[in-house]
């Protein structure tokens, strides 16, 4: 039985639910990451015994479902998007944007599916937006390769981000206090490649990369969905 199925004991004298269980433990990693959610730390939070918590939930992994599943409310849409394209950049820039907002939510993305109710509302808004376009094999490989793509650019975005706040520099200030050593390396003439991405290319900033990438990708996607002619 899931989280999710599993009754609520009875009400203590101290009010406590589910609901006010998975806020504490978002503020918490909103606080702290991952790292700082723990029962014994989300029973102090709400000035409850650590016991009382295994009534509502059996595990820190329930817990961690629960957590997405709440922030999941915030990646699904207020309306059915058009089209599956339309559907595809909807469920990235959100999931994107809601990342950015819950750090912790990068390292918990690409597990098993999400089976709460608002995780399954997402899947199913982004299915329905493919509807009839192909086989559903098919389908499901669109999907699932659109968020490959996002989860490891949010991925990334994310783990610079932490990077720069563990080391104080900015991505120009690291860039520029690593010049003398890069330009050393490049000047041996082993690395002609790199050499000219890093002296010819753009330097763009986290969006404008996810974006770029994320049409490329849906390019791709939708060569594989055009029907073949009958």
């Amino acid at each position: 039985m899931t989280v999710w199925d599993r009754p609520e004991p009875p009400t203590q004298p101290v009010p406590l639910d589910r609901e006010r269980i998975v806020e504490a433990a978002i503020a918490l990693a909103d606080e702290g990451g991952l790292a700082a959610v723990s029962v014994r730390k989300v029973a102090a939070r709400l000035d409850a015994g650590p016991m009382r918590l295994y009534r509502y939930i059996s595990t820190k992994e329930e817990l961690f479902d629960l957590m997405v599943d709440v922030v999941q409310a915030e990646i699904r849409p207020e309306e059915q998007p058009g089209d599956w394209r339309e559907a595809s950049r909807t469920l990235a820039r959100r999931t994107r944007q809601a990342s950015l907002r819950h750090e912790w939510l990068a390292d918990l993305l690409g597990g098993r599916p999400a089976m709460g109710p608002n995780g399954l509302a997402v899947t199913e808004a982004t299915l329905t937006a493919f509807d009839g376009l192909a086989d559903v094999d098919t389908v499901m490989r669109a999907v699932e390769t659109v968020s490959a793509y996002f989860i490891g650019a949010i991925r990334r975005e994310i783990a610079n981000l932490r990077a720069e706040r563990a080391t104080g520099l900015s991505k120009h200030e690291w860039q520029r206090a690593s010049g003398p050593h890069v330009t050393r390396m490049l000047a041996t003439g082993r690395f002609p490649a790199l050499a000219k991405a890093v002296y010819d290319g753009t330097d763009v900033d986290a969006e404008t990369s996810f974006e770029t990438g994320l049409e490329w990708v849906l390019d791709a996607v939708a060569l594989k969905l055009t029907r073949p002619s009958t």
